[in-house]
């Protein structure tokens, strides 16, 4: 009996692109290492990734360093996929309000076309 190897989850972009430009050859090459890596099931934390409990339950927050600024991409774990909800670059230490509420606007229409 021959084992299954695990299929990796898609990625699902509701909205975002990750692209040269804007970004830099280099951080385009990080977060499609780091977006491997989570469709693969690993879990990322510190300084990588962190919880966005803000938006919603499985939802983090990739960082993203590039030359003159820091790229965030916001996701969510399904079990079936992982949920990109936005791509922006972050300039101050705290998350902008509009983009939480953007996230979770976009997480719960998904959650509403999916069921």
């Amino acid at each position: 009996m021959c084992e299954e190897e695990p299929q990796d989850k898609p990625l699902v972009w509701l909205h975002g692109e990750v692209k040269t430009p804007p970004f830099s050859l280099e951080a385009r090459i990080e977060a499609g290492v780091l977006l491997r890596r989570l469709q693969h099931g690993e879990f990322l934390g510190l300084p990588h990734s962190r919880p966005m409990p803000s938006i919603g339950r499985r939802c983090h927050e990739l960082r993203i360093p590039d030359e003159n600024q820091t790229w965030r991409i916001v996701y969510r774990i399904d079990p079936d996929a992982v949920i990109i909800g936005e791509v922006f670059s972050k300039k101050t230490q705290k998350t902008p309000k509009q983009v939480i509420e953007t996230c979770q606007r976009r997480f719960k229409q998904y959650d509403e076309a999916t069921q």
